[in-house]
């Protein structure tokens, strides 16, 4: 296909219907005057036990799907008392380690009544295997199972980095869990190719459709490649996008992926019609909430609900007041659900299909999307599809050079973000927050697996875990099935990922810092200029530049904030070391020490930071380097100020802290010690 054949004039776009080829109007002809968007809340924290009473609470009050979030440990593939683990265990999601948890995450939901999205996509084979064997075990047969498996690894290569096998073995999983799919879950969606992660990362809306429909592309030649009819699983996949602030870009942003995804999936020559309909899942951006007057979230989270739904989204997740300062809370997730309510039953939103169908501008805006879009996408494919492109970087790079140009705008104020750089007030979130006992869940999970562990035919865990690696060496077999098998003997999550890892490896990224755009695109040089002669100053006395590691420790692979600290570092002066990800805090400590860096910055967004940082500082005090300083950034509860700075911690970084002010402040930092 080449560039022309994507060129729509407005007159096309115009007369486009919904529920026919190419879907730009909705990918069914009626959309919610007949059915609503599903209000599918992603949720998952603690335990299983404490999860499900969540969920259940809240499906109770009008939800009407699930959506699964696991904890960092469980989607790097790791049991609970694995020692990388120690601070991540439960914080960021729900820890789950067996069969038993996923029972347990699901006891008296009806799972042939409520489908079930899962994030999840380096650990998929034991939590796909869980998830079916614990509906078996409910009564409940994979023919009857409805919901969604993320399935979407190659976006972990370019942003959320929850991988855990490099892309080529990665890519088999993919399609292996197409085939089980197709094959014994007819209505279950068997990948939701991610946008969202990237948008999160700073991803314009271009961007974002390009990459995620390239992925969505590449799943689509890794089932015909595993000998798969185009139309035997095609139907079953699914998008997720992010939904930002830019309310009539969003809107129009799920339009034009639409009628590209149609456009793209044609050239495979599909029989069936819903092959070419892309349908998706939205979440509102958790990037675009501020720890700053965090009330202005609950507007922020309806402009953006409103745009999902104006835009044709089947499900939608609308984010918290309070997810800028921990997990959300009882009392804000509820005000999260009735915004979408009040969107579905009170706006005459329903009444309608595609509202905005035939604006001037709002066709001109996807127009617009669409050419933009499908430059990128020539790009990746000139390097020969997206997984060649990922090898090379490029995705990961042009990405992370967006989200760069945005901070330096921000920082600046030629972008204004109310409450951060204007219209600025000293309110405070004085609500009570959600906070889990890590150490308590950690305990709980490992006196379970311990009990699980005495009580299994081991003999036959390792004969299925032997199964497991064979299989994993033959491409013929499919690795799912072999699972499915050891999940019902009680093999454990961490078990089944080593059998692969033994096969396949475990993935480093390449930590290669993105240079210069900070500071070309800061619109305050001046201020740029006065940090670059205090690091000038700094080198003159002391014989040498400011020097800081920064890190992300334990299990947390979202880096946007670490990279962009780096980036903007290295431009104003300093010599920047940046540690590989998933970095335990003695290495974190031995890798400040061996550098010997002036400062050690950890970026914290997962909330393991009362756990994982005095760790950190006990080694530094191990290593007898008790005069490296470390800070701290990211997403941490002003509650937990008081604790960190006891516990040695020099300066704390919250959400919105420009980074000229935070490097103006560790340079003094260092002139006064």
């Amino acid at each position: 296909m080449d560039e022309t054949q994507m060129h729509l004039d407005l007159l096309q776009l115009e007369n486009y219907s919904a529920g026919i080829d190419p879907y730009l109007r909705g990918p069914y002809a009626s959309m919610y005057v007949s059915k609503p968007w599903t209000i599918r809340q992603y949720a998952g924290f603690s335990n299983a036990k404490d999860s499900n009473a969540f969920y259940r609470k809240n499906l109770e009050q009008g939800q009407t799907g699930l959506s699964v979030a696991f904890d960092l440990a469980t989607h790097r593939g790791y049991d609970s008392d694995h020692p990388r683990v120690i601070g991540d265990v439960g914080k960021a999601g729900v820890a789950i380690d067996t069969v038993e948890d996923m029972k347990l995450l699901f006891d008296q939901i009806p799972l042939d009544k409520i489908s079930v999205s899962m994030t999840m996509n380096g650990a998929v084979i034991p939590i796909l295997a869980f998830f079916i064997v614990a509906a078996e075990e409910q009564g409940i047969s994979p023919q009857q199972l409805s919901g969604t498996i993320q399935n979407d690894i190659l976006k972990e290569f370019m942003v959320r980095n929850t991988y855990i096998y490099p892309p080529q073995a990665s890519m088999r999983i993919v399609a292996d869990i197409f085939s089980y799919c197709s094959q014994y879950m007819p209505k279950f969606n068997s990948i939701s190719v991610s946008g969202y992660h990237m948008h999160e990362a700073g991803a314009p809306a271009e961007l974002e459709l390009a990459y995620t429909l390239s992925d969505g592309i590449e799943y689509i030649k890794c089932g015909i490649d595993a000998g798969l009819n185009i139309d035997d699983f095609a139907p079953r996949i699914s998008f997720f996008w992010g939904i930002g602030m830019d309310f009539f870009t969003e809107i129009a942003k799920l339009r034009a992926g639409r009628i590209l995804w149609s456009r793209l999936v044609s050239n495979y020559k599909p029989k069936n019609p819903k092959s070419l309909a892309l349908r998706t899942h939205c979440q509102t951006s958790g990037w675009s909430l501020t720890v700053q007057e965090p009330y202005n979230n609950i507007t922020r989270t309806a402009i953006e609900a409103m745009a999902a739904v104006c835009g044709g989204t089947q499900s939608l997740h609308t984010n918290s007041l309070d997810e800028a300062i921990a997990l959300p809370s009882i009392y804000s997730s509820k005000i999260a659900r009735d915004t979408q309510i009040y969107l579905a039953q009170k706006t005459g939103i329903c009444k309608t299909v595609d509202p905005f169908g035939g604006s001037h501008f709002l066709e001109s805006l996807t127009a617009q999307l669409i050419e933009k879009a499908w430059n990128y996408i020539e790009e990746i494919n000139e390097y020969g599809g997206m997984t060649k492109a990922i090898q090379a970087g490029i995705p990961k790079m042009r990405i992370e050079e967006a989200a760069i140009k945005k901070q330096a705008g921000i920082d600046s104020k030629q972008i204004q973000i109310i409450g951060v750089n204007s219209y600025i007030s000293q309110s405070s979130y004085n609500n009570e927050i959600l906070e889990v006992d890590n150490t308590k869940v950690k305990n709980q999970q490992i006196e379970s697996l311990k009990k699980i562990k005495s009580n299994r035919n081991s003999d036959l865990v390792n004969q299925f875990l032997f199964e497991l690696q064979e299989s994993a060496k033959d491409s013929q077999k499919n690795i799912l099935t072999v699972a499915v098998k050891a999940a019902r003997a009680r093999a454990s999550l961490g078990e089944i990922s080593l059998a692969l890892e033994s096969v396949f490896g475990r993935y480093e990224a390449n930590n290669k810092i993105v240079s210069g755009v900070y500071s070309h695109h800061s619109m305050n040089q001046k201020e740029l200029e006065k940090i670059r002669l205090l690091t000038d100053s700094f080198a003159k006395k002391h014989g040498r530049r400011p020097r800081i590691l920064i890190c992300k420790l334990g299990q947390d692979g979202h880096d946007r904030g670490a990279r962009i600290i780096a980036s903007g570092y290295a431009d104003l002066g300093f010599d920047v070391d940046i540690a590989p990800l998933f970095i335990s805090p003695a290495e974190a400590a031995m890798q400040a020490s061996d550098n010997d860096v002036h400062i050690l910055g950890i970026s914290s967004l997962a909330a393991g930071h009362k756990t994982l940082v005095p760790e950190t500082l006990a080694e530094l005090k191990k290593l007898g380097r008790n005069e490296i300083k470390v800070i701290v950034g990211g997403v941490i509860p002003e509650q937990d100020f008081e604790f960190l700075k006891n516990s040695g911690v020099a300066a704390i970084f919250g959400p919105g802290t420009p980074v000229t002010q935070s490097a103006e402040m560790v340079l003094k930092i260092l002139e006064d010690q």
